[in-house]
Protein backbone atom coordinates (compact mmCIF):
# COMPACT_ATOMS: atom_id res chain seq x y z
CA UNK A 1 0.00 0.00 0.00
CA UNK A 2 1.52 3.11 -0.91
CA UNK A 3 0.13 6.65 0.65
CA UNK A 4 1.29 9.96 0.01
CA UNK A 5 1.25 12.96 2.81
CA UNK A 6 2.47 16.63 2.36
CA UNK A 7 2.68 19.05 5.35
CA UNK A 8 4.34 22.43 5.12
CA UNK A 9 5.13 24.43 7.58
CA UNK A 10 2.54 26.34 7.20
CA UNK A 11 0.10 23.76 7.46
CA UNK A 12 -2.00 22.79 10.68
CA UNK A 13 -2.57 19.07 9.64
CA UNK A 14 -1.20 16.28 6.87
CA UNK A 15 -2.67 16.11 3.75
CA UNK A 16 -3.30 13.04 1.75
CA UNK A 17 -2.45 13.47 -1.88
CA UNK A 18 -3.38 11.45 -4.88
CA UNK A 19 -0.38 11.92 -6.46
CA UNK A 20 3.25 12.92 -5.86
CA UNK A 21 4.06 16.20 -5.18
CA UNK A 22 7.60 18.08 -4.65
CA UNK A 23 8.07 17.88 -0.71
CA UNK A 24 5.81 14.95 -0.01
CA UNK A 25 6.42 11.82 2.45
CA UNK A 26 5.75 8.59 0.37
CA UNK A 27 4.90 5.78 2.96
CA UNK A 28 4.98 2.51 1.60
CA UNK A 29 3.85 -0.67 3.54
CA UNK A 30 3.33 -4.31 2.53
CA UNK A 31 3.75 -3.68 -1.01
CA UNK A 32 3.20 -5.75 -4.35
CA UNK A 33 6.20 -6.09 -6.47
CA UNK A 34 4.38 -3.83 -9.18
CA UNK A 35 4.14 -1.26 -6.46
CA UNK A 36 8.17 -1.54 -6.02
CA UNK A 37 8.68 -1.24 -9.46
CA UNK A 38 6.54 1.45 -9.71
CA UNK A 39 8.28 4.03 -7.08
CA UNK A 40 11.47 2.29 -8.84
CA UNK A 41 10.61 4.00 -12.09
CA UNK A 42 8.95 7.18 -10.90
CA UNK A 43 11.46 8.12 -8.29
CA UNK A 44 14.84 6.99 -10.25
CA UNK A 45 15.41 4.46 -7.01
CA UNK A 46 16.99 1.43 -6.58
CA UNK A 47 14.24 -1.62 -6.56
CA UNK A 48 16.96 -4.03 -5.51
CA UNK A 49 17.49 -1.67 -2.55
CA UNK A 50 13.92 -1.52 -2.02
CA UNK A 51 13.10 -5.01 -2.27
CA UNK A 52 15.81 -5.56 0.64
CA UNK A 53 13.54 -3.85 3.01
CA UNK A 54 11.62 -6.67 2.86
CA UNK A 55 13.80 -8.79 3.90
CA UNK A 56 12.75 -9.41 7.55
CA UNK A 57 16.86 -10.66 8.47
CA UNK A 58 17.79 -6.96 6.89
CA UNK A 59 20.14 -5.39 9.25
CA UNK A 60 20.80 -1.80 9.98
CA UNK A 61 23.04 0.20 7.39
CA UNK A 62 22.92 2.93 4.83
CA UNK A 63 23.63 2.99 0.99
CA UNK A 64 24.69 6.11 -0.93
CA UNK A 65 23.10 5.72 -4.82
CA UNK A 66 22.97 8.91 -7.35
CA UNK A 67 22.80 11.25 -4.44
CA UNK A 68 20.03 9.18 -2.77
CA UNK A 69 20.38 7.84 0.81
CA UNK A 70 19.10 4.93 1.53
CA UNK A 71 18.88 4.12 5.72
CA UNK A 72 18.12 0.66 6.70
CA UNK A 73 17.05 -0.12 10.22
CA UNK A 74 15.22 -2.00 12.70
CA UNK A 75 12.26 -0.86 14.94
CA UNK A 76 10.91 -2.74 17.84
CA UNK A 77 7.25 -4.57 16.78
CA UNK A 78 4.92 -6.53 19.24
CA UNK A 79 4.20 -6.22 22.85
CA UNK A 80 5.72 -7.79 25.66
CA UNK A 81 7.52 -11.44 25.11
CA UNK A 82 5.98 -11.27 21.79
CA UNK A 83 7.98 -7.97 20.82
CA UNK A 84 10.37 -8.35 18.05
CA UNK A 85 12.14 -6.00 15.48
CA UNK A 86 11.24 -5.13 11.92
CA UNK A 87 13.06 -3.48 9.03
CA UNK A 88 12.63 -0.10 8.14
CA UNK A 89 13.89 1.15 5.17
CA UNK A 90 13.60 5.40 4.62
CA UNK A 91 14.83 6.85 1.41
CA UNK A 92 16.25 10.42 1.66
CA UNK A 93 15.38 12.03 -1.99
CA UNK A 94 16.10 15.08 -3.71
CA UNK A 95 13.08 16.57 -3.51
CA UNK A 96 10.99 13.62 -1.00
CA UNK A 97 11.13 11.63 1.83
CA UNK A 98 10.07 7.60 1.81
CA UNK A 99 9.72 5.13 4.48
CA UNK A 100 8.88 1.41 3.34
CA UNK A 101 8.33 -1.49 5.82
CA UNK A 102 6.87 -5.05 5.59
CA UNK A 103 4.00 -4.39 7.72
CA UNK A 104 2.51 -0.98 9.43
CA UNK A 105 4.10 0.33 12.27
CA UNK A 106 2.48 2.23 15.05
CA UNK A 107 4.74 4.66 15.97
CA UNK A 108 4.31 6.53 12.36
CA UNK A 109 0.75 6.50 12.78
CA UNK A 110 1.61 9.56 15.81
CA UNK A 111 2.80 11.57 12.94
CA UNK A 112 -0.39 11.31 10.91
CA UNK A 113 -2.48 11.80 14.10
CA UNK A 114 -0.99 15.26 14.92
CA UNK A 115 1.22 14.15 18.24
CA UNK A 116 4.13 15.16 16.46
CA UNK A 117 5.12 18.45 14.55
CA UNK A 118 6.60 18.46 11.89
CA UNK A 119 6.88 19.04 8.07
CA UNK A 120 7.41 17.06 4.83
CA UNK A 121 8.99 19.89 2.57
CA UNK A 122 12.23 19.42 5.46
CA UNK A 123 13.14 15.98 4.23
CA UNK A 124 16.34 15.88 6.76
CA UNK A 125 14.57 17.15 9.67
CA UNK A 126 11.45 14.48 9.01
CA UNK A 127 14.38 11.88 8.89
CA UNK A 128 15.85 12.86 12.39
CA UNK A 129 11.88 13.06 13.84
CA UNK A 130 11.33 9.49 12.72
CA UNK A 131 14.64 8.05 13.93
CA UNK A 132 13.92 10.02 16.96
CA UNK A 133 10.43 8.25 17.33
CA UNK A 134 12.20 5.01 16.52
CA UNK A 135 14.46 5.66 20.01
CA UNK A 136 11.05 6.54 21.93
CA UNK A 137 9.53 3.06 20.80
CA UNK A 138 13.07 1.58 21.70
CA UNK A 139 12.87 3.38 25.30
CA UNK A 140 9.42 2.17 25.97
CA UNK A 141 9.73 -1.50 25.31
CA UNK A 142 13.11 -1.46 27.25
CA UNK A 143 11.11 0.30 30.30
CA UNK A 144 8.37 -2.53 30.19
CA UNK A 145 10.97 -5.19 29.97
CA UNK A 146 12.95 -3.80 32.65
CA UNK A 147 9.54 -3.52 35.38
CA UNK A 148 9.12 -7.17 34.20
CA UNK A 149 12.37 -8.43 34.94
CA UNK A 150 13.06 -6.58 38.41
CA UNK A 151 9.37 -7.57 39.80
CA UNK A 152 10.63 -11.37 38.92
CA UNK A 153 13.81 -10.51 40.39
CA UNK A 154 12.54 -9.46 43.96
CA UNK A 155 10.85 -12.99 44.63
CA UNK A 156 13.56 -15.19 43.83
CA UNK A 157 12.53 -18.16 46.10
CA UNK A 158 9.32 -18.29 44.22
CA UNK A 159 10.31 -18.28 40.62
CA UNK A 160 8.25 -20.45 38.71
CA UNK A 161 8.78 -22.42 35.34
CA UNK A 162 6.42 -19.34 33.71
CA UNK A 163 8.68 -17.17 35.11
CA UNK A 164 12.01 -18.44 33.97
CA UNK A 165 10.77 -19.04 30.20
CA UNK A 166 9.43 -15.57 30.56
CA UNK A 167 13.27 -14.32 31.12
CA UNK A 168 14.58 -16.31 28.38
CA UNK A 169 11.96 -14.61 26.42
CA UNK A 170 13.09 -11.07 27.38
CA UNK A 171 16.80 -11.99 26.67
CA UNK A 172 15.88 -13.12 23.18
CA UNK A 173 14.16 -9.65 22.92
CA UNK A 174 17.22 -8.05 24.27
CA UNK A 175 19.63 -10.07 22.18
CA UNK A 176 17.61 -8.70 19.07
CA UNK A 177 17.34 -4.98 20.12
CA UNK A 178 21.10 -4.86 20.61
CA UNK A 179 21.57 -6.55 17.19
CA UNK A 180 19.71 -3.54 15.74
CA UNK A 181 20.91 -0.64 17.95
CA UNK A 182 24.85 -1.03 17.99
CA UNK A 183 24.57 -0.41 13.68
CA UNK A 184 21.63 2.08 14.17
CA UNK A 185 24.22 4.44 16.71
CA UNK A 186 27.15 3.49 14.05
CA UNK A 187 25.13 5.05 11.26
CA UNK A 188 23.80 7.69 13.09
CA UNK A 189 27.82 8.62 14.44
CA UNK A 190 28.50 8.61 10.67
CA UNK A 191 25.46 11.30 9.76
CA UNK A 192 27.23 13.25 12.52
CA UNK A 193 30.30 13.27 10.59
CA UNK A 194 28.74 14.67 7.34
CA UNK A 195 29.67 11.31 5.68
CA UNK A 196 26.63 10.81 3.73
CA UNK A 197 23.80 14.11 3.95
CA UNK A 198 24.44 17.67 5.07
CA UNK A 199 23.24 18.57 8.47
CA UNK A 200 22.58 22.16 9.37
CA UNK A 201 23.63 23.00 13.08
CA UNK A 202 20.24 22.49 14.61
CA UNK A 203 19.91 19.12 12.82
CA UNK A 204 23.37 18.31 14.21
CA UNK A 205 22.10 19.51 17.72
CA UNK A 206 19.72 16.51 17.72
CA UNK A 207 21.52 13.36 16.19
CA UNK A 208 24.04 14.11 18.79
CA UNK A 209 21.11 13.54 21.19
CA UNK A 210 19.95 10.69 19.37
CA UNK A 211 23.44 9.29 19.09
CA UNK A 212 23.33 10.01 23.03
CA UNK A 213 19.90 8.06 23.42
CA UNK A 214 21.44 4.85 21.28
CA UNK A 215 24.44 4.60 23.28
CA UNK A 216 22.05 5.05 26.59
CA UNK A 217 19.76 2.16 25.00
CA UNK A 218 23.10 0.00 23.81
CA UNK A 219 23.61 0.24 27.84
CA UNK A 220 20.28 -0.29 29.24
CA UNK A 221 20.05 -3.74 27.05
CA UNK A 222 23.63 -4.71 28.47
CA UNK A 223 22.44 -4.13 31.91
CA UNK A 224 19.08 -5.70 31.75
CA UNK A 225 20.74 -8.73 29.74
CA UNK A 226 23.03 -8.95 32.66
CA UNK A 227 20.36 -8.83 35.79
CA UNK A 228 18.23 -11.54 34.04
CA UNK A 229 21.53 -13.61 33.75
CA UNK A 230 22.02 -12.83 37.65
CA UNK A 231 18.44 -14.11 38.43
CA UNK A 232 19.12 -17.36 36.73
CA UNK A 233 22.13 -18.28 38.54
CA UNK A 234 20.99 -17.10 41.89
CA UNK A 235 17.56 -19.79 41.15
CA UNK A 236 19.92 -22.05 40.34
CA UNK A 237 21.80 -21.60 43.32
CA UNK A 238 18.87 -21.90 45.33
CA UNK A 239 17.49 -24.78 43.48
CA UNK A 240 20.30 -26.43 44.03
CA UNK A 241 20.57 -25.59 47.93
CA UNK A 242 17.28 -26.89 48.11
CA UNK A 243 17.71 -30.66 46.35
CA UNK A 244 20.87 -30.49 48.62
CA UNK A 245 19.07 -30.01 51.67
CA UNK A 246 16.27 -32.71 50.57
CA UNK A 247 18.67 -35.43 50.08
CA UNK A 248 20.34 -34.58 53.04
CA UNK A 249 17.19 -34.86 55.16
CA UNK A 250 16.02 -38.19 53.31
CA UNK A 251 19.73 -39.91 53.84
CA UNK A 252 19.43 -38.98 57.41
CA UNK A 253 16.12 -40.53 57.73
CA UNK A 254 16.97 -43.36 55.85
CA UNK A 255 19.87 -44.10 58.32
CA UNK A 256 17.68 -43.81 61.17
CA UNK A 257 14.94 -46.44 59.60
CA UNK A 258 17.97 -48.61 58.86
CA UNK A 259 18.78 -49.47 62.56
CA UNK A 260 15.37 -50.68 63.29
CA UNK A 261 14.20 -52.64 60.53
CA UNK A 262 17.34 -54.45 60.31
CA UNK A 263 16.92 -55.14 64.87
CA UNK A 264 13.50 -56.37 63.42
CA UNK A 265 14.27 -58.28 60.37
CA UNK A 266 16.90 -60.54 62.52
CA UNK A 267 14.58 -61.22 65.09
CA UNK A 268 11.77 -61.80 62.62
CA UNK A 269 13.77 -64.99 61.55
CA UNK A 270 12.45 -68.55 62.07
CA UNK A 271 15.15 -69.68 63.86
CA UNK A 272 15.81 -69.97 67.79
CA UNK A 273 17.45 -66.81 69.28
CA UNK A 274 18.69 -65.94 72.54
CA UNK A 275 15.66 -64.51 74.76
CA UNK A 276 12.85 -65.75 72.59
CA UNK A 277 10.76 -66.75 75.39
CA UNK A 278 10.99 -64.64 77.37
CA UNK A 279 7.42 -62.32 78.10
CA UNK A 280 9.51 -58.64 78.20
CA UNK A 281 11.63 -59.55 74.83
CA UNK A 282 9.52 -57.43 72.38
CA UNK A 283 9.66 -54.60 74.16
CA UNK A 284 13.46 -54.77 75.40
CA UNK A 285 13.85 -54.87 71.41
CA UNK A 286 11.18 -52.16 70.71
CA UNK A 287 13.16 -50.13 73.70
CA UNK A 288 16.56 -50.65 72.31
CA UNK A 289 15.46 -49.77 68.57
CA UNK A 290 14.02 -46.61 69.59
CA UNK A 291 16.60 -45.32 71.62
CA UNK A 292 19.30 -45.95 68.77
CA UNK A 293 17.40 -43.72 66.55
CA UNK A 294 16.52 -40.53 69.14
CA UNK A 295 20.19 -41.36 69.71
CA UNK A 296 21.01 -40.88 65.71
CA UNK A 297 18.53 -38.44 65.33
CA UNK A 298 20.31 -36.66 68.30
CA UNK A 299 23.63 -36.44 66.59
CA UNK A 300 22.51 -35.95 63.26
CA UNK A 301 20.64 -32.52 64.36
CA UNK A 302 23.75 -31.71 67.18
CA UNK A 303 26.34 -31.79 63.71
CA UNK A 304 23.26 -29.85 61.34
CA UNK A 305 22.85 -32.91 59.07
CA UNK A 306 19.57 -31.90 59.11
Amino acid sequence: MIKIYQKTIRDRAVKTLDSFRVGSWVNVHNPTKEEIKSLADKHSLEESLLRDALDPYEVPRIEIERKTAYVFTRVPYGEETRISTAPLLIVIGENFVLTLSDKPLPFLEEFLAGKVDFSTTQKTKLFLQIFSQIVSAYNNSLNNISRRVRSVGIHLEAITNKDIAQLVGFEGVLNDFLSALVPTNTILGNLLAGRFIKLYEEDRELVEDLVLDTGQLVEFCKSNLKTMVNIRGAYSTIVTNNLNRIIRLLTALTVIIAVPTMVFSFFGMNVALPGAEAPEASFWILMGTGITAILLLATFIKNRWL
